[in-house]
């Protein structure tokens, strides 16, 4: 991933040298587990212990030159290991270090990613209380409907979020499963009983079954839970773009003393990191359509999945990680609700024209309860269409001399928009 949208802890991860050193790391626990049953000679596991590194820039070389990744790696190793290299990646095949060492960091990256959903989490709530009674318009088709408030919308994404997060918990513990079956996984040359006791020291499961591959569902599952991550993202993103633009501006972006909107329009102050956050979540979604993809391989394996996970796995955990630290920031310090707006709701009584908030505050209400039928009849429909369109508030239109219906200590209780808060 670009480093635009990689935050360090993610990049330490998914790097090249952790790689190697969690590949090192697998290879000698295999080591040191045959060493216990007396299949390797202790100094020869002493040597391997103290000497196993590589040097990343002599694996590439190596690589030039063989064309495969994990045969350079153990050439490389045994340049530093010595003769007690031949001990190294007994029993193995190459996918057995791959799919281990993939689960590893798939463990360790979603770590980081729940760590981020919970401050994100915590930071909606925090929001959502704070707003809990400020009323604003709710909207459906995009047009004004009943009265809500700013916290149920904060909620509302907050629980989202929350089955998001539920959903990378069991993802997570799909992935964290590794493999040492060796070649299409019949434990021809190691017994079942080293993989059971290396994986559980890495803090892995075991694959029930295996071929020469871990099935790549599990894998899917990460990928279809981070998507399903990014999307709620977006879906309070989408709403604070909204709420942001001129003609609405119920809500705004924090805006810098220096920060600078356009290059040709001084005045502007846009959206712009809820806007990223909508087109990552484009991006991850593509990636879950890619681990799908991925779940067929032909017989006990083939690596037309290798190409892609090179790219999916660390771009989408390292995506989705960005997207939900960028989030929980927005939330907590850089989302202002416009000050009249919450002036309005915490110190007024709100009581708009109709044609902007009373339409959502008043009209539905007589529209649709008993009050309405009292106070207006048959006449609901004329009542709305006149007022609407004179721009009237609602009391005034309701008492004037024309409808003459309703008292105006009858409708005070109604307008109170703490009459639509339960």
């Amino acid at each position: 991933m670009i480093p635009r949208y990689t935050l360090p802890a993610l990049e330490a991860i998914w790097s090249e040298d952790q790689r190697y050193a969690l590949w090192t790391r697998i290879e000698v626990a295999v080591c040191r587990a045959l060493a216990r049953r007396g299949e390797i000679p202790i100094d020869a596991f002493a040597a391997i212990e103290s000497r196993a590194k590589v040097d990343p820039a002599r694996v590439a070389e190596i690589e030039a030159r063989v064309h495969h990744d994990v045969n350079a790696f153990l050439d490389a190793l045994a340049e530093q290991i010595g003769p007690a290299s031949r001990y190294v990646h007994l029993g193995l095949t190459s996918s057995d270090v791959l799919d281990t060492c993939l689960a590893l960091q798939l463990a360790a990256a979603l770590d980081l990613v729940l760590a981020e959903c919970e401050r994100a989490l915590a930071s909606l709530e925090r929001r959502a209380l704070e707003f809990e009674r400020t009323p604003c318009v709710g909207r459906t088709h995009g047009i004004f409907a009943e009265p809500t408030t700013f916290g149920l919308k904060l909620l509302r994404g907050f629980d989202e979020l929350a089955r998001a997060r539920e959903r990378l918990v069991r993802a997570r513990a799909q992935a964290a499963v590794g493999k040492l079956s060796g070649a299409v996984g019949t434990f021809a040359h190691l017994d079942p009983g080293i993989e059971e006791e290396v994986l559980g020291a890495l803090g892995l499961g075991a694959a029930p079954i295996s071929t020469q591959v871990v099935s790549r569902d599990r894998h899917a599952e990460v990928l279809c839970a981070l998507a399903q991550a990014a999307g709620a993202i977006e879906a309070i993103a989408v709403e604070m773009r909204h709420l942001a633009r001129s003609e609405v501006g119920e809500v705004q972006e924090f805006f810098g003393s220096e920060q600078k909107g356009s290059s040709a329009m001084p005045h502007k102050r846009n959206p712009w990191r809820f806007e990223t956050l909508t087109g990552l979540a484009r991006v991850v979604r593509g990636y879950a359509l890619s681990g799908l993809e991925n779940t067929v391989l032909w017989h006990e394996r083939d690596i037309s999945n290798s190409s892609v996970e090179r790219v999916i796995g660390p771009d989408a955990t390292t995506l989705v990680h960005f997207m939900l630290h960028r989030l929980a920031g927005l939330v907590e310090s850089g989302l202002m609700a416009r000050r009249e707006y919450r002036d309005r709701g915490q110190r007024t009584r709100i009581e708009y024209p109709l044609t902007e908030m009373g339409a959502a505050l008043g009209l539905p209400f007589f529209a649709m309860t008993e009050w309405g039928d009292k106070w207006l009849g048959d006449g609901k429909g004329p009542f709305t269409l006149r007022s609407t369109a004179n721009g009237q508030r609602l009391r005034v239109a309701l008492v004037d001399e024309d409808w003459q219906r309703v008292a105006p200590s009858e409708i005070e209780p109604v307008i109170d928009p703490k009459f639509r808060q339960r």
